[in-house]
């Protein structure tokens, strides 16, 4: 599977809490918002059916940083 590279605008203040959301639940913005993103793929799926393609959302997720 490929890795691509996104980038996004964002309000700083956003981004902020957005860092001490992601810290608080042991991860990196990346990896947080990488979550946030299969999660909403899920509950889609879910509500709509599966998408086409072989990436399941469930797998390869990062394990959360330890402290």
């Amino acid at each position: 599977m490929a890795i691509k590279s996104v980038s996004i605008r964002i309000e700083e203040e956003m981004l902020q809490k957005l860092g001490f959301v992601a810290d608080y639940e042991g991860r990196s913005v990346n990896s947080h918002i990488l979550v946030l993103i299969r999660e909403n793929i899920r509950g889609f799926e879910q509500a709509h059916g599966e998408i086409d393609g072989s990436m399941n959302p469930a797998k390869n997720v990062k394990p959360t940083r330890k402290n």
